[in-house]
């Protein structure tokens, strides 16, 4: 892979950058959406595919980019699929300050060092290359504003962009409401970022976390993960909602590109 194009996590991280503030938006969620942003430059550069639910190595051939390839090697590793909600869920310490620093040797970024009331050390990052962020939100808006379908790499953007909560950073307020809905309805655009983005929203909304084991008295199954998902989410919330509508969506996004 060469380095001439931007992967996707550094995309969602410079979305991600509040320029008047130089902090990130959304930092819990953002890195989950960081860790599932690998699986789709991976997925694009085709050293995985999408099994159902579980995330196969099918090229364990290093793609030049030292960040992603360590996640390769976990994934081979692994020796089996593995479920993209456990992937995602699991630690990924210090994954956006390697990025940051990425951005920062690369000329994107540059750091702020200050203090939090007036003893904390702290570090901002300010973008440096403020052109490069307005054409990737320049991207999002295009397909957003005119229906057209986007390509694979901004449709996977958008989709994770959805799912770690930037539309509320992106489009504010009443009056990017639209804005945001569409944000969403462009996770159908591409397969592997909506599994990865419902997977993203699963783990924020601890479905990852149950047990994969029946309880008693339940069917047994396929049918029954589903429908145990579907009681979850049923009883926390409008989140859960929000993430099964998109777990349909992407399911049938994978059958229909496994055909």
């Amino acid at each position: 892979m060469g380095r001439s194009r931007r992967t996707i996590p550094e995309e969602l991280l410079l979305l991600a950058l509040d320029p008047a503030t130089g902090t990130t938006a959304q930092p819990q969620s953002l890195d989950l959406g960081l860790a599932g942003a690998q699986l789709v430059e991976l997925a694009l550069a085709g050293r995985i595919a999408p099994d159902g639910d579980r995330i196969a190595v099918v090229l364990p051939r290093p793609t030049g980019d030292p960040t992603l390839d360590s996640a390769l090697e976990l994934l081979r590793r692994r020796g089996s699929p593995v479920r993209a909600v456990h992937w995602i869920g699991g630690p990924r310490l210090g994954l956006r300050q390697t990025y940051l620093t990425h951005l920062e040797r690369c000329g994107m970024v540059h750091a702020v060092s200050g203090q939090m009331c007036g003893v904390l050390p702290t570090t901002r990052y300010q973008a440096t290359e403020t052109a490069i962020s307005r054409e990737i939100r320049a991207r999002l808006d295009t397909a957003i504003r005119t229906g057209v379908p986007p390509d694979p790499r901004t449709a996977a953007l958008a989709a994770l962009a959805h799912a770690v909560g930037l539309g509320k950073h992106l489009y504010p307020g009443n009056e990017g409401r639209s804005c945001r809905s569409r944000l969403r309805d462009l996770i159908r655009h591409d397969p592997m970022g909506g599994l990865v983005a419902h997977a993203v929203m699963d783990v924020q909304n601890g479905v990852g976390a149950q047990p994969r084991r029946a309880q008693a008295g339940a069917p047994s199954g396929p049918s029954s993960g589903r429908s145990a998902t579907r009681a979850t989410a049923s009883a926390t919330g409008p989140a859960r909602h929000v993430s099964e509508q998109t777990r349909h969506m992407a399911g049938g996004m994978v059958r229909a590109g496994a055909r």
